[in-house]
């Protein structure tokens, strides 16, 4: 196995359909490519593939590995960017050493890794009974990995591809919830004189909520209540308001439509100018294009009561949203965070999506109360669901000594010995196979989960490197 070749098969799956909950295509090309080199293949009734590889002639003594990588993708792309993820492939460009897809995601997250355990399992390289195993849906709910059974695999040993640096090692993770909230209102008549005027925040850089939610980055769904909330004292109408998609996103674009005195629409375009000058200063750093928009337009919807709109608007402003605590035990690591990752209206109900993630299952639980507490204050219905645990870490793994070995072995220096704030499956995977020894590294990857996701070529070299070395002459 080479980089040559896990990228030949990366590029490959770029042009195979799956998004989360659509994993059809990517599930029938996984089982496709075994039948085409008569390798074995299970495919339980959730859609998750295991493909195994027998031992090499002299390596049947050496214990068997279970590498894993999940099938979908989370699926963003820029506004007014027109792309059907369902039935296009994605488009990328090679750029200054990286892979980028410009104007959607690029699914290295975790297409990369399924791509590096095909090369494996494609490669006639001498090495032990190889299991790779294809989970479903790990985007939005990890319904893959709550969904295995008993035997799906056999190894006590598995090797986790779902990392995004390289020169760390995984050893823990976070747990994480999604917390719902929705709220019922009744609509009113448009006031006569009024105009409609659409105010958008975009430009956001957007990103992981769980890698990304310590950068400071702007939500814009909370920049855009910020700014209507300041507006309420004036004499507006809100009619509308969309932003974000995914739990596991940060939100990068938001619009409200609102109705003002048609002699009071210039001095809105103003407020929403100064309002963009505002922050675009306080997020000059983390994110240099966010910018806040007004233009006139038109609308079918009536207008959301007064006090319904004041209290939609309010209850979204006190939702909590960022980073609640580090650890105090590994520096730099969050220990909890919660994410306001969406917010959407379909026939007069509201629905607000957030995440919360924690290391430490109580505070975890203590956090999702607290954005419950703040939608029980606006009479908003809330359910928490899809909670999935934490990884401990195990700092005597065996699998962790082989791959820091084999890593200062081939660059001369130890890789870092980390926890993550990012969900991995492998907390559910320990709770159902508990003898499991397990790590997770990967390529370097760059703004997952959002238009622009890119993947460091160099980096790529070094991880199939190291992933071949510790396959080839693990023991």
């Amino acid at each position: 196995m080479d980089s040559a070749s896990v990228l030949h098969f990366f590029q490959e799956i770029t042009r195979v359909p799956r998004e989360s909950g659509h994993e059809g295509p990517i599930t029938a090309y996984l089982q496709k490519f075994a039948a085409d080199r008569g390798l074995a293949c299970k495919t339980d009734k959730t859609g998750n593939v295991v493909i195994t590889k027998p031992a090499s002639p002299g390596k049947e003594n050496v214990p068997s590995l279970v590498l894993q990588a999940h099938q979908d993708m989370v699926c963003e792309k820029k506004a007014g960017f027109e792309f059907d993820f369902l039935t296009q492939p994605i488009p990328y460009e090679i750029e200054d050493g990286w892979m980028v897809a410009k104007n959607t995601t690029l699914g290295a997250d975790d297409g990369i890794g399924i791509a590096a355990c095909l090369a494996l399992l494609d490669s006639k390289q001498p090495m032990g009974k190889l299991e790779c195993l294809f989970t479903i849906s790990e985007e939005t709910g990890m319904d893959g990995a709550f969904a295995l059974e008993p035997g799906f695999f056999e190894s006590n040993i598995l090797i986790n591809l779902d990392s995004e640096d390289e020169g760390q090692m995984f050893v823990g993770c976070a747990g994480g919830l999604d917390t719902t909230a929705s709220f019922e209102f009744h609509r009113e008549a448009l006031r006569k004189g009024y105009k409609t005027l659409k105010v958008s925040v975009c430009g956001g850089m957007g990103g992981h909520s769980g890698d990304d939610i310590n950068k400071g980055r702007c939500n814009a769904v909370r920049e855009l209540v910020r700014f209507l909330f300041t507006e309420l004292q004036y004499d507006f109408q809100l009619l509308t308001i969309e932003g974000g998609n995914k739990p596991n996103a940060i939100t990068r674009e938001a619009h409200a439509i609102i109705a003002v005195p048609a002699d009071e629409a210039e001095d809105m375009v103003a407020d929403v100018k100064a309002f963009s000058d505002l922050i675009s200063a306080e997020y000059a750093t983390s994110d240099p294009h966010i910018h806040a928009t007004c233009e006139p337009c038109t609308a079918e919807e009536k207008p959301i009561e007064e006090g319904d709109a004041a209290n939609i608007i309010a209850t979204l402003l006190a939702c909590p949203h960022g980073v609640e605590r580090m650890s105090a035990d590994i520096p730099g690591l969050v220990e909890t965070s919660t994410n306001l990752a969406a917010v959407h209206i379909k026939d007069n109900v509201l629905t607000v999506i957030t995440n919360q993630r924690s290391s430490v299952v109580s505070e975890l639980h203590a956090l999702a109360e607290r954005v419950e507490a703040a939608f029980f204050l606006g009479s908003f219905d809330v359910e928490h669901h899809g909670e999935y645990p934490g990884w401990k870490p195990n700092l005597k793994s065996h699998i962790l000594e082989v791959c820091v070995a084999s890593y200062k072995k081939l660059f001369g220096h130890e890789p870092e010995i980390k926890a993550i704030h990012a969900g991995l499956e492998c907390g559910l995977f320990l709770e159902k196979f508990p003898h499991l020894d397990m790590i997770s590294f990967g390529p370097t990857l760059r703004g997952v989960h959002a238009p622009g996701e890119k993947l460091e070529l160099a980096s790529l070299d070094k991880f199939v490197a190291h992933l071949n070395d510790v396959v080839l002459n693990f023991e």
